[in-house]
C-alpha cells in the first residue's frame, strides 16, 4: 500500500518517530563530548605505544560495534582484531599477547562472557581500555582506562534495545581511531596502501610508469619530415597523436588529429608540407614517477587525450606516452 493510500496521520506519526530516534541518538553522541577527558588521552597513548595489536571484545550488539572499531583501527594504521568473548574463553584467547592492548565494550559492564576473560587478561599484564555506561561495574573496576559511554536513554520505546548506547560506543571508537591516526601522522598514501582495491588506492598508488606505453608503441617522428609520413605514424600507433623530435632526440612538438584538421582548413598541398607547418610546439608532458591522478588532471586541464612521458623538463627525452583511456581503464577517475 503506497503513501497515498495511507492516512495522513499514520504517515506523519511514523516519520515523526523516525526523527525522534535520530534526535535521541544525536543527543547521545553530543552528550559524550564533555565526558572526554584525561582518560581519553590515556587511551590514545596506550594504543599509540602498543607494541603488538589491539584486541577488541564485546558480545551481542556491542560485539558488532567492536568489529567496526577493530576494522577502523586496522584500516588507519593500528593493527587490530575482534575477539568473540565466548570463543576467547574456549581457546581463541591465544591471539592475545603481552604486547597487546585490549578494548572491552559492555554498556552494563556486567556481561558475563566478557567479564570471565578479565582475570586472565590482568594476569597477562595486558592493558585494558573499557567502554561502559556504568562506572561502578565489574568491567569498569578491571579497566586501566575507563571511557564513559553512558546515555540518557535508548531510542527503543521500552528503553531496552541497544540503540543510542551502541551508537555512542561507536562514536567514541571513531574518536579514538581518528585521534590516533593523526598522532601517528597517518596520510592519504598510507590509507591507500591499506586499501589498494578502492578508488582512493588506485588514485594514490598508480604512477604514470605503471600505465604508460613504451618502446616501439610510442608514436614519434623526426623534425623536417613530410606531414604524410607523420600521418602514417599516427595511424599505425593509434593514439591520435605523434611526438616530434629534434636532432638530439628531445621532444619539441606534437601533431594531433586537431592539428591535421586545422591544417586542412588552411588549404594548399598539406600532405607534401613539412610537419613544422602544423605541429604544436612546447607540448604538455609528465614524468614517469608522477601519480597517474596528476596525469589525468593535466589531461582534463588542457583538454587533451595524451601526454608524452619525459625524463627531464629541460631535455625532454621521451620515455613513453600515456592516454586518457589507460587512466580510465585503471579506474583513475
Amino acid at each position: 500500500m503506497g503513501i497515498k493510500e495511507q492516512s495522513r496521520d499514520n504517515v506523519d506519526r511514523l516519520i515523526a518517530r523516525g526523527r525522534q530516534v535520530l534526535k535521541i541518538e544525536a543527543q547521545a553522541i553530543s552528550g559524550l563530548i564533555d565526558k572526554l577527558g584525561p582518560g581519553f588521552y590515556e587511551a590514545v597513548m596506550l594504543l599509540y605505544q602498543c607494541q603488538g595489536k589491539v584486541v577488541v571484545t564485546g558480545l551481542g550488539k556491542s560485539g558488532l560495534i567492536c568489529q567496526k572499531i577493530a576494522a577502523t583501527l586496522a584500516s588507519t594504521g593500528t593493527p587490530a582484531i575482534f575477539l568473540h568473548p565466548v570463543e576467547g574463553f574456549h581457546g581463541d584467547l591465544g591471539v592475545l599477547s603481552r604486547n597487546d592492548v585490549m578494548i572491552a565494550l559492555s554498556n552494563s559492564g556486567e556481561t558475563e562472557e566478557v567479564n570471565r576473560l578479565l582475570p586472565i587478561v590482568k594476569r597477562m599484564g595486558v592493558p585494558l581500555i573499557v567502554f561502559t555506561g556504568k562506572s561502578g561495574s565489574t568491567l569498569a573496576r578491571f579497566g586501566d582506562v575507563v571511557l564513559d559511554t553512558s546515555v540518557k536513554e535508548e531510542a527503543c520505546p521500552m528503553n531496552l534495545v541497544p540503540t543510542a548506547s551502541t551508537t555512542a560506543a561507536l562514536a567514541v571508537g571513531d574518536a579514538l581511531a581518528v585521534t590516533l591516526l593523526e598522532k601517528r601522522g597517518f596520510k592519504e598514501e598510507d590509507f591507500a596502501m591499506l586499501h589498494p582495491g578502492g578508488a582512493l588506492g588506485r588514485r594514490l598508488l598508480y604512477r604514470v610508469e605503471d600505465l604508460m606505453h613504451t618502446g616501439g608503441a610510442v608514436p614519434l617522428v623526426s623534425q623536417g619530415i613530410l606531414i604524410k609520413e607523420a600521418i602514417f605514424e599516427m595511424t599505425s600507433k593509434r593514439f591520435g597523436v605523434t611526438g616530434v623530435l629534434d636532432d638530439s632526440g628531445n621532444l619539441i612538438g606534437v601533431i594531433t588529429d586537431g592539428d591535421l584538421r586545422r591544417g586542412l582548413e588552411m588549404g594548399g598541398d598539406l600532405f607534401s608540407s613539412r610537419i613544422e607547418k602544423i605541429m604544436t610546439r612546447n607540448p604538455k608532458t609528465i614524468f614517469r614517477d608522477n601519480l597517474a591522478a596528476k596525469a589525468l588532471q593535466r589531461l582534463e586541464q588542457f583538454s587533451i587525450t595524451s601526454l608524452f612521458v619525459v625524463q627531464k623538463e629541460d631535455e625532454k627525452k621521451v620515455e613513453g606516452i600515456i592516454h586518457i583511456h589507460d587512466l580510465l581503464k585503471a579506474g583513475i577517475a
